[in-house]
């Protein structure tokens, strides 16, 4: 099970071996979210099942969580036991408004759908609780997590 402490680097890692061959724009972008929208529906074209899936869907909620993090003022944060039943996750990331997301569960979401309801791109649109700025000293958006 993942934790919140490990999350930046699992973000970090899952781009490290994405843009290894590939010149994905993995830049930490609000734009870059709709590059995981094509991922994610690669992988659901391409036929992969869940649990074939699971690790490259984890790396995937990890990034958008960590998109959440530097652009939109979040933290990640662990679960309690009610919210993990109703998330069906461990890990999620906490608005500066104190509202709870998920992002690994939207990242499954969209695999398991495969429709546009679930783009990654719009959550990042209409999600409540943004901070309007970012405050000073998190992370810039452009290379990998310190």
């Amino acid at each position: 099970m993942e934790d919140a402490s490990g999350m930046r680097a699992c973000a970090a890692g899952f781009v490290a071996r994405a843009t290894a061959r590939n010149r994905l724009p993995l830049d930490y972008s609000v734009a870059s979210l709709r590059v995981v929208d094509f991922l994610v529906d690669g992988l659901r074209k391409g036929g992969a099942d869940r649990e074939r899936a699971h690790d490259t869907l984890v790396g995937l909620g990890a990034y958008v969580g960590e998109v959440l993090v530097r652009r939109a003022g979040a933290k990640w944060v662990d679960l309690d036991e009610r919210q993990r039943a109703y998330f069906g996750q461990s890990v999620g990331a906490r608005m500066p408004d104190g509202r709870i997301w998920n992002p690994l569960g939207r990242v499954v979401n969209r695999f398991r759908t495969g429709g546009a309801d679930e783009s990654l791109h719009t959550f990042y649109l209409t999600l409540h609780g943004r901070a309007r700025r970012v405050p000073a000293g998190r992370p810039a958006a452009r290379g990998t997590a310190a």
